[in-house]
This record gives structure tokens, sequence and C-alpha cells, in this order.
């Protein structure tokens, strides 16, 4: 079973992608902030991690450069879900190699095939 840290400071989103991917099977670990994320990145080695981009303590762009350059999570696969429309988040993603950008809202559907296509 997949784990997927979700990182997300609307309580409400979290909830909800927590429950959608609960039922699919995945084991999920929460974060609300930008620091509590890479704690938890470390600490439960997901499969995969899910980041919002607006967060307390940091962006999401942030969380994700700071995994990528630390050992224990170098290689875990991120998704980029996020409400913002602005381009510059979009290439930021791109230039750190994220693959997968979504923009919210998002159906359940969408957010596990990008889940799979990162996982392989």
């Amino acid at each position: 079973m997949k784990t997927v840290l979700v990182v997300e400071d609307d309580g409400i989103i979290a909830k909800a992608m927590n429950i959608r991917l609960r039922k699919m099977g995945y084991n999920v670990v929460v974060a609300n902030d930008a620091v509590y994320a890479m704690d938890r990145a470390v600490k439960y080695q997901p499969d995969v991690a899910i980041l919002d981009i607006n967060l307390p303590g940091g962006s999401g762009l942030m969380v994700a450069e700071r995994m990528m350059h630390t050992a224990e999570t170098a290689d875990i696969p991120i998704v980029v879900v996020t409400a913002s429309k602005r381009a510059e988040f979009r290439q930021k993603a791109s230039e750190l190699g994220i693959g997968e950008f979504l923009e919210k809202p998002i159906q359940s559907s969408e957010l596990i095939e990008a889940i799979e296509r990162v996982c392989h």
C-alpha cells in the first residue's frame, strides 16, 4: 500500500483528499505547513508528496526544493496542487523537475492519475 503525504493548509481540502485517497487504498499522512511537511516527509518516507503552493511557513515549491536536496527525501516524487494561476509557479515547478502540476479544483480521478504517473 502506497503512502501519500498531503501538504495542504486548507483543512477542508486536506480532509477531502485524505478521505478520497484512503478510499482508493492509500495510506495518508497530512501536514498543514511547510515546516511540518519536511518533518512528515523525513519521518514517513511517503511514496509521493502532494504539495499546495501557498502554505504557512513557506511555499510548497520551497518544500519541494528542500525535499530534492535532502538525502532522505530526494527520491520522493512530487505532485503540485494549487489554486494559483500564476505562471511563475508553473515555471518554477518545471525548473525543479516536477512533472505534475494540477490546478484546483481537481477531480479525485485526476489526482489519482497524477499519483500513479509519478509513482510508476
